[in-house]
């Protein structure tokens, strides 16, 4: 009987000992991300499946994704992050990260870099591109596309194929916009005509001098020749690019939705029925297989407006990743995206899948796309993490075109703002009373109602809010930010 008792005793004890072991077994560390856009099922099945597997593996982590729709990204990432609702990492554009810093929706990083960055990072993203995420010194954000970046936000992506087929070989102007427009309406009565207004690259071909987007959204451009900050509304530019939208309008080769739903711009062209979208280098690439898989047919080309201007750098690339206030794990955010960034086969792996599955490299190093996500829906976004160190280009992508892609920033000039952002502490109430009379700006900007009818009083209340202080703002830190370079 004692000797049941002391069997029974030892089994017990053994079991007790184990249960803790099994559960720190699975005991994974835990990230939650914030990422744009539909969940789709080859998504899901992915971040569920291989994707799951390999983290846990590698890193003993979870991660979970929080998918916000397009149209409502921005406004209810604000709302979360205002309650406070446990997100580790999110996306934003990079020109808006001192917005998100005074609005206290993104923390200061240097310590945690310093205890959870490994050395390799340096050269994955060096400092000059680390340098675009600082304010006033201090690292909030990680740019993550670190790329080729001169001339950002000035190109037009359109469908080559199309181009071609109504007759014409190569965009440079507006005016040969308006007429592939106009030719496809009248000889391809099928297709819905442009899927995007492009102010910006319109903006390039319209100015006297380069514009460069400064402080919150689109109120405040910089010049590149006068050094100084403008009000965009008070520009000829702004009014040149309106009354050519409005044209676009008025003789039908607009639809009414590029107004109504312009965050919806992107999605429009990847159904295949419409003409362009603003681009960036290598949109083309980028988008083309999404086109292609609602029209076979469809081949995108890139174009810069007004080539025979000078290209500017003033940008770490366009994208940024924070770690909100409300992370739990603001260390494993940065320990996953050192793995993400650790090798070229976690970067591939995450951006097209899984390796002899999803995609392959052939004997010349080109990128293989194996299955009809990795051609379509896709998995991680590309452009989103973006690293020269290890971008691969498809097959069928000319060697001409690689070596312009890499070479693109060599005759490029570094713009005067490069690296600075706007703090926008001392004019937060202005800026949000300016956004808010920017509402009735964007329409006419984009052509849906008149110009001369709905400018005077748009403009009148834009200057009552306060634009002017504002600007005056912008060009008081941008002058001490040039002095001190």
């Amino acid at each position: 009987m004692k000797k049941l008792l002391a069997m029974v005793l030892a089994l017990t004890l053994v079991l007790t000992l184990a249960v803790p072991l099994m559960a720190q077994a699975d005991d994974l560390e835990e990230i939650t991300i914030l990422y744009p856009g539909e969940e789709t099922d080859a998504f899901s099945e992915f971040i569920n499946g291989a994707f799951a597997q390999k983290v846990k593996e590698d890193l003993n982590m979870k991660v979970n994704f929080r998918f916000l729709s397009w149209d409502s990204y921005w406004d209810q990432k604000k709302i979360m992050l205002a309650a406070n609702e446990t997100i580790d990492l999110y996306w934003d554009g990079l020109p808006d990260l001192s917005s998100m810093v005074n609005n206290k929706e993104a923390q200061p990083l240097d310590d945690l870099i310093a205890k959870a960055w490994p050395e390799y990072m340096k050269n994955v993203l060096p400092e000059t591109q680390m340098a675009g995420g600082k304010i006033n010194g201090v690292q909030y954000g990680i740019p993550s596309a670190y790329a080729p970046a001169s001339a950002m936000f000035q190109f037009v992506c359109l469908r080559q194929d199309l181009l071609e087929q109504v007759g014409m070989t190569e965009v440079k102007t507006a005016e040969d916009l308006r007429e592939f427009a106009e030719r496809v309406q009248d000889q391809l009565p099928g297709y819905r005509g442009p899927g995007d207004i492009i102010f910006k690259p319109l903006t390039r071909y319209f100015a006297d001098e380069q514009y460069f987007w400064v402080g919150y959204q689109d109120l405040v451009v910089f010049g590149e020749d006068t050094h100084k900050a403008y009000s965009y509304a008070h520009t000829d530019a702004f009014k040149k690019v309106a009354q050519f939208n409005r044209e676009m309008f008025l003789d039908g080769l607009y639809q009414d939705e590029l107004a109504i739903k312009y965050n919806e711009r992107e999605s429009r062209v990847q159904t295949g029925l419409y003409l362009w979208v603003e681009g960036s280098l290598a949109k083309d690439l980028e988008i083309g297989n999404k086109v292609k898989t609602a029209d076979p047919n469809a081949v995108m080309g890139n174009y810069l407006l007004a080539p025979e201007k000078p290209r500017y750098i003033n940008t770490a690339g366009g994208e940024v990743l924070c770690i909100p206030y409300s992370a739990k794990n603001p260390e494993g955010a940065l320990k996953f995206l050192a793995w993400l960034w650790g090798s070229q086969d976690n970067y591939l792996f995450c951006l097209y899948g899984e390796k002899g599955k999803d995609w392959d490299l052939d004997e010349t190093g080109a990128l293989k796309l194996l299955s009809e996500t990795a051609q379509g829906e896709g998995f991680f976004y590309e452009w989103m993490f973006r690293n020269a160190n290890y971008q691969v280009f498809p097959g069928d992508v000319s060697k001409e075109y690689i070596e312009n892609y890499l070479n693109w920033d060599n005759d490029a000039q570094v713009s005067a703002m490069f690296g600075f952002n706007f703090n926008n502490e001392n004019v937060q109430l202005i800026e949000t009373s300016c956004s808010e009379a920017w509402k009735k700006l964007a329409p006419i900007l984009y052509g849906y109602v008149d110009f001369d009818e709905n400018y005077p009083a748009a403009i009148a209340e834009l200057e009552a809010a306060g634009i002017n202080e504002y600007v005056d703002e912008v060009n008081r830190q941008l002058e001490e930010f040039m002095a001190g370079k």
